[in-house]
């Protein structure tokens, strides 16, 4: 079977947002995260695999310390056998210079010319930020070195914050000169932090184009897979949330799929809204969290969901590693070997979707490391808790937890959920003893999902809380043991 050869030379990310202008289209394009298990991690394969069909323009494949090289294997797997374009990242934070050029030597070696350079976040369990003393301090270094070491081999982009990133405090001038000096340095255009206050993307994007910053723009949507995952979303990233979004989803928070039909609804008529502009907006960003549904009814909702012909130009998937980018033939049966799969559970994300991790989900961990972490602020976490000095003070922060005093800890990002008003006075009880509890929960055997004290899901379904041996994790104060199971001070388990 002979296709005529087309070379695909339009790799660079810039110029496919440049060819949309052109033809007066938009482009979207997906992000997705090294999964935390190796389950996770050929699931997601098969998710990329699918979402394939949904015709993005590139993929952009997020950099984690201590999972480079599962990034690099991403990479390569994505263009080898899956025939789509990447963007990696590359951030400064505990990178050595030398760490800095194995990952852009390793993403050429596998095809990829598209790099996002970051400074990064701080490391887990610090506040500040601290460069390596052998690396970048910020991304416009590395933008420096990437093109004094590579040249135009690569296109690179940025970040862009609309709503300010979270560490400025010198001012949105200030801010927006970090962000030319970041174009000025090499960089050909800008990915944005999420957001869903349209009017705040409007007013950053007229200001960075009268700030002398003419280079494309790519806005970062988030779509609202479930309530509890948008909230983590919204506190990890201090984003601004129109007061109507809650006025829709609050009601409904309890039922997984209404809430993606409401946030789909919201979240496409602000994408809309900067499809319309005169912002000459070409492009969509969707950060997946690693789901799929989610992204495929955002497109669907924009009527941009393409048709197989679109997608797929020849009857094979073009692998885009340095040998092979340019194929253009292959033997005839090649077009009977295509991979076929059940087409009516295609589109399932896990269920249920967003309140129990599931080790073999892409989406696994999509926030947290394993174990506890901060996700507050130092400053945040004195106005919450105090400067606690004594275990009475420690039991005290659980016992007004459990009352509805405090709004989170450390085990639990937001308040108590509804449901925990049936044992609440117990729990204040065990907790002013000394046991300090975290995950409890009430006994429930077949509630309707429209109770209005135990209801979460869809209409006409049941809630189930309860097995034949039913156990609370805790704190005991008396013997602060650890377990090697859990690595958490004095946990027991009551039958």
């Amino acid at each position: 079977m002979t296709v005529p050869s087309t070379p695909r030379q339009n790799w660079r990310i810039v110029d496919k947002l440049a060819k949309a202008e052109k033809e007066n289209k938009i482009a979207w394009s997906f992000e997705y995260f090294p999964p935390r298990t190796a389950q996770g991690l050929t699931n997601l394969y098969d998710r990329i695999e699918r979402m394939a069909e949904l015709g993005p323009e590139f993929v952009d494949i997020t950099f984690r310390m201590g999972s480079a090289d599962l990034t690099f294997q991403l990479v390569d797997t994505v263009h080898s056998y899956m025939g789509l374009e990447t963007c990696m990242h590359l951030t400064c934070t505990n990178m050595p210079r030398s760490e800095v050029d194995r990952a852009l030597n390793e993403a050429r070696k596998h095809g990829c010319r598209n790099i996002l350079a970051l400074r990064g976040d701080p490391p887990l369990g610090q506040d500040e930020w601290e460069g390596h003393e052998d690396g970048f301090t910020y991304a416009k270094e590395l933008v420096q070195h990437i093109r004094k070491t590579h040249g135009d081999y690569f296109c690179i982009s940025v970040a862009g914050f609309p709503e300010g990133h979270i560490e400025a405090k010198d001012g949105e001038e200030a801010e927006m000169q970090r962000l030319k000096d970041k174009i000025d340095a090499g960089a050909d255009f800008i990915f944005t932090q999420m957001f869903y206050d349209y009017e705040i993307f409007d007013s950053w994007v007229r200001k960075v184009r009268k700030a002398g910053i003419t280079c494309p723009i790519v806005p970062g949507i988030m779509p609202i897979q479930n309530y509890g995952g948008f909230s983590r979303a919204v506190a990890r990233f201090h984003t601004k949330v129109p007061q109507f979004f809650y006025d829709a989803l609050e009601p409904i928070k309890e039922d997984d799929v209404k809430v993606r039909d409401v946030g789909t609804m919201l979240v496409g008529e602000m994408c809309r809204k900067i499809i319309d502009s005169d912002l000459g907006i070409k492009g969509l960003h969707i950060y997946t969290m690693n789901l799929e549904k989610g992204s495929r009814m955002l497109l669907d909702y924009l009527e941009l969901t393409p048709e197989v012909s679109q997608v797929r130009p020849t009857p094979w998937t073009p692998s885009l590693t340095p040998k092979r980018r340019d194929e253009g033939i292959r033997p005839i049966f090649w077009a009977n070997r295509a991979k076929s799969y059940i087409s009516r559970t295609e589109t399932w994300d896990e269920f249920p979707n967003g309140r129990w991790g599931d080790a073999r989900s892409p989406a696994y961990g999509d926030y947290d490391a394993y174990g506890v972490q901060l996700h507050w602020s130092t400053e945040e976490s004195f106005k919450m808790w105090g400067h606690p000095e004594s275990l009475e003070d420690i039991k005290k922060l659980f016992r007004d937890f459990c009352a509805g005093q405090v709004k989170a800890l450390p085990w639990s990002e937001s308040g108590i959920a509804k449901e925990t008003s049936v044992i609440n006075e117990k729990l204040v009880r065990m907790n002013e003893l000394g046991f300090l509890t975290i995950n409890s929960q009430p006994a429930v055997d077949g509630a309707k999902s429209e109770d209005p004290v135990h209801g979460w899901g869809p209409k006409n379904g049941y809630v189930y809380q309860k097995v034949r041996r039913a156990t609370h994790s805790l704190f005991s104060s008396e013997s602060m043991t650890f377990s090697s199971a859990t690595g958490l001070p004095g946990i027991l388990c009551l039958a």
